[in-house]
């Protein structure tokens, strides 16, 4: 089975039962997934933002977040050199070139619900 990079929005959008998460649910389901340690991090700040703006759901969320966390990923860092020369030549942040870094170097599928960060990798691709 091909490995699969999903990004935080992907992710989220599974931990936190968003409009997305079937889709996100059938885009995870075949193949290894690899992740860098930032994903754990930007889980960890979405779940910050829906408690604070939602605090009555603190319970649900917490839950989404360590669901989350536990899923079977490979943690794997991406190459930093990489990740720069990424971020420099297509303009996006270092933490959404981590994903296209991480993406190239396994081989694997990028899934995002971000459509630049998927412009952008497939832009590398060529």
């Amino acid at each position: 089975m091909p490995g699969k990079i999903a990004d935080a929005s992907v992710v989220a959008a599974l931990a936190f039962q968003e409009p997305d998460a079937e889709k996100a649910a059938s885009w995870l389901e075949d193949g290894e997934l690899y992740a860098p340690a930032l994903l754990a991090y930007e889980l960890v700040s979405v779940a910050t933002k829906k408690i604070r703006r939602f605090p009555e759901k603190r319970g649900v969320l917490m839950q989404g977040l360590a669901c989350a966390l536990a899923m079977d990923f490979r943690w794997t860092e991406p190459d930093h050199a990489d990740v720069l020369a990424i971020a420099l030549a297509t303009g996006l942040s270092a933490y959404d070139a981590s994903y296209v870094s991480l993406a190239r170097s396994l081989d694997a599928e990028l899934v995002s619900f971000d459509k630049a960060l998927l412009a952008a990798a497939k832009k590398l691709a060529r």
